[in-house]
């Protein structure tokens, strides 16, 4: 315990990368791609599967180029939506088409080989991109709530887990987690994202309520996800950098699962509401 909180501690200036954003935001998004996807892509050698990390790379860096031309700190009244899916459109395209490309040399790779290259494309940097996009829209200030959706689930499931778990909600993959301290998780991360609604954003603090319990829900099935590729792989943590908390993935796993659950919420009340 004393560890957990240490270390989230640690993490605290983070924060400020969230509310300066613009530039700032985009290195920390890419630093947490990059070394996630290092993570994820290393746990495969466990079970003999060898994605290509340097085509992980360098599709990872190319998307997130991509966001130059697309006025990163300029906020704009609109999410740029078509201009935003034109690019990650092509991008997807690419990303499958290269990593299922590298699985033709089938005298040296198999097929799971191509398909953990795409899959981890797709679930880290593509997730982890939604948040630059959210930082492009007037409703910048929606990142944060991607963070308390993510981590306020997280704390309070851990604490109401802790004290009134009675039932077990994925005894396979996370046998810690119960039923009770889902629901806890979900109300806790709702309730926050109320309250912060209603001191930045009293217009929408309903809207904030609601995404909250989403975004609860979606960082749980992020945490439940990595914990399902982390018990195939035969590994306890994707990595050691965060004492108490594993690797990068470890800790941002929900993060990058909330990002895009938010970001479309964004796209579809554009021309609806107006803070």
């Amino acid at each position: 315990m004393k560890t957990r909180i240490i270390s989230g501690l640690v993490m605290a200036p983070l924060l400020v990368v969230l509310y300066l954003g613009g530039w700032w935001l985009w290195a920390a998004a890419l630093l947490i791609a990059v070394m996630g996807l290092q993570e994820f892509y290393k746990g495969w050698d466990n079970i003999d599967v060898h994605p290509s990390a340097t085509i992980g790379y360098i599709m990872t860096v190319l998307l997130f180029v991509t966001a130059v031309p697309l006025s990163i700190g300029e906020k704009g009244a609109v999410p740029q939506f078509y201009e935003n899916m034109m690019v990650i459109c092509i991008w997807l395209f690419l990303a499958v088409a290269t990593g299922l490309i590298y699985g033709w040399k089938i005298d040296k790779r198999g097929p799971y080989d191509a398909i953990a290259t795409v899959t981890g494309l797709v679930y880290i940097p593509f997730f982890t991109y939604h948040m630059i996009l959210i930082d492009m829209t007037e409703y910048r200030l929606f990142i944060w709530i991607v963070v308390i959706a993510a981590f306020g689930s997280d704390i309070f499931a851990y604490f109401t887990g802790y004290f009134l778990g009675k039932h077990k909600m994925a005894p396979v993959l996370s046998p810690k987690k119960t039923i009770e301290g889902a629901v806890g998780g979900l109300i806790g991360s709702s309730l926050l994202a109320w309250v912060f609604g209603l001191i930045f954003m009293k217009n929408i603090a309903l809207v904030c309520l609601v995404l909250g319990l989403v975004g609860g829900a979606a960082g749980m099935a992020g945490d439940l996800t990595a914990s399902a590729f982390k018990r195939k792989m035969g590994i306890k943590d994707y990595g050691k950098l965060i004492p108490g908390h594993g690797g990068i993935m470890d800790r941002f796993d929900s993060v990058i699962f909330v990002a895009p659950v938010v970001y479309y919420a964004i796209c579809a009340m554009t021309g609806i509401l107006s803070v």
